[in-house]
């Protein structure tokens, strides 16, 4: 059992991050010649790509929950009229 969900739109804000790091860092130490806008499409681009991830993941989790919890409540409901200790 996972600790915690996977986040798929957080993954991809890492790695669009990285990119922008390594990009900088390269540029930086003169191993390439990165013009400075080249980071702003590479975050911004990140960032969107990120929240349809993140919306994406939502989506698959909220119907897998959906799906657990309508699979747990097959059995016959508790008796109510006090012979038969309820749930």
């Amino acid at each position: 059992m996972l600790r915690h969900d996977f986040l798929p739109g957080r993954a991809v804000l890492g790695l669009t991050f990285l990119t922008a790091t390594v990009l900088y860092a390269a540029d930086a130490s003169g191993t390439w010649d990165t013009p400075w806008w080249t980071l702003l499409p590479v975050i911004f681009g990140g960032l969107f790509v990120s929240a349809v991830a993140g919306w994406i993941g939502y989506g698959i989790r909220r119907r897998r929950k959906a799906r657990i919890a309508s699979r747990e409540n097959t059995d016959a409901p508790a008796s109510t009229n006090g012979s038969h200790a309820i749930r």
